[in-house]
């Protein structure tokens, strides 16, 4: 596969600058989380799968999931991984009979080195609202926070806070949130705490858990 990543680059910063930094939900009902697996994660192209779990809140009562299959072809590359899911969550997206209202995606918004994770560049294509939650670090930098959940330290790359390391569960290893699209921070923080039990939100966590037993029943 010939790729020109400066041509990637480009696309990543162009889809930054119409990031919607604020919110434009007054009340917020369901969220979803939408997770994807691969069948074998170093091979290119492989098949795999993208998840979406929609709960209500404030109960977490699961009221839709949804699952969709396809095959991958672009290889795993730092700071592209939205070349390689977007168009299977897409695919997921669009299967949908009902859009919950605020979409988490395991993945970065703009907390990432061009400004467009996956989370913000699925929102800006769909028109989704959407939270980036991570497990790792991309970029920047943040002060050291407390053991207890609810505690969090912003992240700040190029002077910019561009997310917030949170914890989620006492003395667990905390998570990185960032704004996705149509939506800030502070809500952004509020929504994951409200959905978590764990270390990682219900949605994610649901949707991440059907995962794998479709990845191990498909290798049965």
């Amino acid at each position: 596969m010939d790729l020109n990543l400066a041509e990637l680059e480009k696309i990543q910063l162009d889809c930054a600058k119409k990031v919607i930094q604020k919110n434009v939900l007054t009340e917020i009902k369901t969220i979803g989380g939408i997770d994807v697996t691969f069948e074998k994660s170093e091979e290119n192209p492989t098949k795999a799968w993208a998840c979406i779990v929609i709960v209500e809140i404030p109960s977490l009562k699961i009221i839709s999931q949804e699952i969709v299959e396809g095959i991958i072809n672009f290889p795993y590359i730092p700071t592209f991984l939205t070349f390689r899911e977007l168009p299977l969550i897409k695919k997921l997206y669009q299967k949908l009979s009902f859009k919950p209202d605020v979409i988490f995606i395991d993945g970065q918004g703009i907390s990432h080195p061009r400004g467009c994770g996956i989370a913000s560049h699925f929102g800006v294509e769909t028109g989704a609202v959407t939270v980036g939650v991570a497990k790792k670090k991309l970029c920047g930098n943040y002060n050291t926070l407390s053991d207890t959940r609810g505690s969090y330290s912003y992240l700040i790359y190029n002077n910019k806070i561009v997310g917030a390391v949170l914890r989620t569960k006492d003395k667990v290893k905390p998570i990185y949130v960032s704004i996705g699209h149509k939506i800030d921070l502070e809500t952004a923080i509020e929504l994951v705490l409200k959905t978590s039990i764990y270390r990682i939100p219900e949605p994610l966590r649901l949707a991440h858990n059907f995962l794998q037993k479709i990845r191990k029943s498909a290798s049965l």
